[in-house]
């Protein structure tokens, strides 16, 4: 059964931040015993002991992590007939509506299985400790709760389609919002951090606003889409393409906009509404070293510009 490629994963740490007591879940990704779970889940782990649903208990050493996108990879030496992995589905396919399910050790109570619904999909989710976003996460009504972490959420086919790695609330519990982690950008990610350690995010180096109808009418567009660049990172991919930055203040409606930075609409040919566009397509098609066609308005002027990716300082 599902359950069984399930683990528990218990940690000592010397700061204890993110779990009560140091619990969280994993899933069995193959039959060499890599189990993936969060980052935060074993990050500054001094032991790591992880439990298999018919209780056998082994040590597990981390083999990789990503804080960006809070995924880990640790291994134990257990035996293949106790090793169950798990299929992976693809997290492109999901629908607002469909049923899911997460199965995970909430309060330690192992093998809890809850199910749900995806919510709503393409949410940004703040990557703890990092000042990134980790794009394209999936929001679920499924109770996931402290222990849950690093567990997967299923589709009815029984296909990991995400890794479940937070919830919203006031309290810490349950209140109807939990996140998953798409199981494509987890696809994505694991090999790099087995053969590595790490993963090489791609990046340009901006900040930017979204564009809202008061900077349309300011900027003088038709539309409120688009982002604007605001500033642009020292010795950056975008700063060495000669992406500009806003520097100029102007009020409209009681608040301040800053203005004059490249107006970004396009990305290989894409069209930009939002951040989110650039994050997505970064995450889902880039790779360091790879290059990316921007269409920009400078000063109202159409103008493409090339960027060749670097990878994301720390």
């Amino acid at each position: 059964t599902t359950e069984q490629g399930v683990v528990s994963i218990t940690v000592q740490k010397s700061t204890d931040l993110f779990e009560k007591n140091g619990i969280g879940s994993g899933i069995v990704y193959d039959n060499q015993g890599y189990i993936i779970t969060n980052n935060h889940v074993i990050e500054n782990a001094e032991k790591i002991i992880v439990t298999f649903i018919e209780g056998t208990s082994f040590n597990g050493k981390t083999v990789g992590a990503d804080p960006f996108t809070d995924i880990a990879v640790i291994k134990v030496e257990a035996p293949v007939s106790i090793l169950n992995p798990l299929k992976f589905g693809d997290s492109l396919l999901l629908k607002v509506g469909e049923h899911v399910t997460a199965i995970g050790n909430p309060f330690g109570l192992s093998g809890s299985m809850t199910s749900g619904i995806v919510s709503q999909l393409g949410r940004n989710l703040p990557a703890q400790g990092t000042g990134f976003l980790i794009p394209e996460v999936i929001q679920t009504d499924s109770a996931i709760n402290p222990g849950n972490s690093g567990g997967p959420l299923l589709n009815m086919k029984g296909e990991v389609v995400g890794i479940n790695t937070a919830i919203y609330s006031r309290t810490g519990d349950f209140s109807g919002v939990g996140f998953s982690i798409p199981s494509n950008t987890v696809s994505k990610i694991v090999p790099s951090l087995i053969s590595n350690g790490t993963y090489d995010h791609p990046w340009i180096g901006i900040t930017s606003v979204d564009i809202d109808p008061d900077l349309a009418k300011i900027l003088e567009l038709k539309q409120a889409k688009g982002i604007q660049v605001i500033s642009v990172v020292q010795n950056s991919p975008a700063q060495k393409a000669g992406i500009v930055g806003s520097s100029i203040i102007k009020e409209i409606n009681d608040s301040k906009h800053t203005i004059g930075g490249d107006i970004i609409v396009e990305i290989d040919g894409k069209e930009v509404r939002k951040i989110d566009d650039i994050l997505t397509h970064l995450q889902r098609e880039k790779s360091v070293g790879d290059t990316i066609m921007l269409k920009i308005l400078r000063d109202g002027q159409p103008m493409e510009i090339k960027i060749t990716i670097e990878q994301r300082p720390k």
